[in-house]
């Protein structure tokens, strides 16, 4: 085989499919994707031991850092995390989505971000509990005026955020979505309303987030069996986004998911600064971990972060690696040893091996975790 003429060249990676190969780079893009040892030009890594996926895309988090308790620093919870896209779940709403576009830009992470149906965003933590802070007009015009950065509304739907609203937040949301022409994220949480009420104003496209939470409320009967609303959302085309979060991931819910065969779409943290620094987040590979002592394959779960999570963007310059394409990847490795890992409910299990990223390529630059 002829080779390839570069000036940078990440060696000896491990794809998640078992081939190891060398990626040539040349000005921030693969110019080259060879068997290992075959690309010519100036190493900039040996990664002998290490894997290589398209760049980890974290599909809920929270990145405006002033907002508390929910909020934390861009590359904090991106770059340094092995994320190279991250999607801010609604912190913003109208009010704010400007400032937090213009902060983005300065990150080297990519962002993008679903628009908070409240205008004030997470500015309070019960967004919902007033319907005039969902304001139509200024969200339609939000959403257009950021088309490139918005990739979706979001609406909190749970009791502790809408109040004595009840559905009506999800109501007026749904609406929204006809507007903007922009699918929903939905959180799931303690009711009312009752989850069957939310299941019901879901379309294709839509996501519900926190799908594995442990609450009384969730998407499985006390036998562990899925709601029937469950099965027919996802027969629909309703995307399943975990959301881990602090409150929101049940090994025991997460098991019987698995069990009744259940996708498993997007792995997302839900991460800001208080679950990052405190736990039971930590990080991105802190969750991929839980995924992996759960019995998912390694290709199930890179692909939950990396293709299932860029096709549901409508990203296709995220979805994989290839020649031609902006050079954004995350190595990783796959260690051996015990780790302990712990859900949302305090029920801690015990691993004996885990995912831990290692770095990024991403802006022209590789940047170690």
């Amino acid at each position: 085989m002829e080779q390839v003429g570069t000036e940078n060249v990440l060696r000896n990676l491990q794809l998640i499919d078992g081939r190891t190969v060398d990626i040539a780079i040349r000005d921030g893009i693969i110019s080259a994707i060879t068997p290992a040892g075959r690309a010519e030009g100036k190493t900039v890594l040996d990664g002998s031991g290490l894997y290589v996926s398209s760049g980890w895309i974290d599909l809920h988090v929270h990145a405006v850092p002033e907002l508390h308790p929910y909020g934390d620093d861009i590359d904090e919870i991106g770059i340094k995390q092995g994320v190279t896209t991250i999607v801010d779940a609604g912190s913003c709403g109208a009010d704010r989505i400007g400032a937090f576009y213009a902060g983005s830009l300065l990150a080297a992470t990519n962002v993008l971000a679903f628009l908070n149906i409240s205008r004030i965003g997470l500015e309070r933590t019960d967004e919902l509990s007033q319907l005039e802070w969902i304001d139509r007009d200024e969200a339609v015009q939000a959403a257009a005026a950021y088309p490139d950065f918005i990739v979706g509304l979001k609406a909190r739907i749970s009791q502790s955020v809408v109040k004595e609203n009840g559905i009506q937040p999800l109501k007026q949301a749904r609406a929204l979505s006809g507007e903007t022409k922009l699918p929903l994220m939905v959180h799931i949480g303690s009711a009312p309303p009752d989850i069957s009420e939310v299941l019901e104003l879901l379309q294709p496209g839509d996501v519900i987030t926190h799908y594995l939470n442990g609450k009384s409320n969730n998407l499985f009967h006390a036998d562990g069996t899925p709601l029937q609303g469950l099965l027919e959302a996802v027969a629909k085309g309703v995307h399943l986004d975990v959301g881990h979060g602090t409150a929101s991931f049940s090994f025991r819910i997460a098991g019987q998911a698995k069990k009744a065969g259940i996708p498993l779409n997007t792995i997302s943290t839900d991460i800001y600064r208080g679950n990052r620094l405190n736990g039971p987040v930590y990080s991105m590979s802190n969750v991929l971990s839980k995924f992996l002592y759960l019995g998912y394959s390694l290709e199930e779960i890179i692909h939950a972060v990396t293709r299932n999570a860029a096709l549901w963007l409508k990203r296709p310059e995220l979805e994989g690696i290839s020649v031609g394409q902006q050079a954004n990847l995350t190595l990783f490795a796959l260690e051996e040893g015990r780790k302990e890992l712990t859900d949302s409910e305090g029920d801690v299990r015990v691993a004996d091996h885990y995912i831990e990223a290692k770095g990024v390529f991403a802006n022209g630059s590789l940047i170690t975790c």
